[in-house]
């Protein structure tokens, strides 16, 4: 199989931006990409645009891709529309390695740009329950929510502001883990302070605040075992990746010290699994698939990203990317395993709850930080000697899982 690199990739600050455009946002990415590549925006065979907020929120239907690329100076090629849910930025990414490997271009960009932060809050909010079947949105609450039954609720848990279905749904996601394996509230505050923590070295998170443990855990609640630094805050940005293949790198002069290579990149989706089949997770199968292709094992990777919207995502996904034993997750976070100078950092970036989570540039976003890792050019976030690194990025719902999981094992 010819190996795919990723010769160039750049973000915006991902935050609340009130003043700027979409068109601007993405144009900071993508002059971004270039700079760090060498390539020309003549060299680009292919566009693969990720952005999923377009039409719900700018009335931007049909083309939103081609409208960007206008304005940023990108005509002439083909331009493909990404739509994946919250995976739409790695489906990008992973639908360019695709090109690449069928000789249509030997150079391509992967671009997710959002504007989720409207005047009309509810609106955005909204956004999130289209991700999963809108014809059976009542029965699909139903049956998501079941699963946090048997655990008791403490008082004053609850807030009496309105919130996601969706974070319903990672409650009882928690409370299925705490249920069944043990996990505790404490250990979900763990990793949401670690990555709290990681985000003060992260010039590109849209939150740089420290908590601690107690902290977490006094925080206004959202529902239980929740709180609301937990939680993935409506975030703008974007972010672009410039792939090549061996000779598109030698086309555009790139840097071979500075590229990396992508060693797997695998989308799959769910499949109607029960909720006593955690064995059968979506990303689980994604992931063994994507050691496969590799040739390595979780034993092999030094770094990770992984889809953390509410702080039990990273103790779930740790699990079924093998990072950690099933149901140990949580007890690995509160012992350290996954926090900087740990045995195996994730979300060195600061993660969704604090990196912030422009849904199409998300995927893209995750893959700049093993980039930068990777390099060696993280500065005081920096992960010694990593090598191989794995990112998980996960969209929608469909049945108890995710609707799709992309993962790719990238390697110097």
């Amino acid at each position: 199989m010819e190996p795919i690199y990723i010769a160039g990739i750049a973000m915006t600050e991902f935050g609340r931006h009130l003043e700027r455009s979409l068109q601007d946002l993405a144009l900071e990415a993508l002059q971004g990409a270039l700079a760090d590549s060498g390539a020309l925006r003549a060299d680009i065979g292919a566009v693969f645009y990720a952005g999923i907020t377009n039409g719900h929120l700018q009335g931007q239907l049909s083309i939103p891709g081609q409208v960007l690329c206008s304005k940023i100076g990108l005509e002439g090629v083909p331009v493909y529309n990404v739509e994946n849910a919250c995976a739409s930025g790695s489906t990008a990414v992973h639908l360019a390695v695709q090109s690449l490997r069928s000789g249509a271009t030997d150079v391509a960009l992967a671009l997710g740009a959002e504007k989720m932060n409207v005047p009309d809050k509810a609106r955005a909010l909204a956004l999130f329950e289209t991700g999963w079947d809108v014809s059976t949105a009542e029965e699909n609450y139903a049956t998501l929510v079941k699963m946090g039954e048997g655990i008791v609720v403490p008082p004053g848990s609850e807030s009496d502001r309105p919130y996601s279905k969706f974070m319903a749904i990672y409650a009882a996601m928690c409370r299925w883990h705490m249920k069944t394996y043990g996990t505790t509230q404490r250990q979900i505050a763990a990793v949401c302070a670690k990555n709290h923590q990681h985000s003060v070295h992260n010039p590109y998170s849209q939150f740089r605040k420290t908590f601690s443990i107690e902290e977490v855990l006094a925080a206004p609640p959202i529902t239980y075992p929740i709180t609301l630094p937990m939680c993935a805050p409506l975030s703008d940005g974007a972010a672009a990746a410039i792939l090549c293949t061996e000779a598109g790198l030698k086309r555009i002069g790139a840097d071979p010290k500075r590229c990396v290579r992508i060693a797997a990149s695998v989308i799959r989706s769910f499949t109607l699994r029960g909720l006593d089949e955690p064995h059968k997770h979506v990303s689980l199968l994604a992931a063994r698939e994507a050691y496969e292709i590799a040739g390595l094992g979780p034993q092999d990777m030094h770094v990770a990203e992984v889809h953390d919207a509410s702080a039990m995502g990273e103790i779930i996904q740790s699990e079924n990317l093998g990072l950690a034993p099933l149901g140990e997750g949580g007890v690995c976070a509160e012992r350290g395993d996954f926090t900087l100078g740990g045995r195996l950092p994730i979300n060195t970036s600061g993660g969704l709850e604090s990196k912030g989570h422009p849904l199409g540039a998300t995927g893209i976003g995750q893959l700049y930080e093993l980039v930068t890792q990777l390099r060696g050019e993280a500065g005081s976030r920096q992960v010694h000697g990593a090598r191989h690194a794995i990112q998980e990025n996960g969209g929608g719902l469909q049945g108890v899982e995710e609707a799709a999981v992309a993962i790719h094992i990238l390697s110097r």
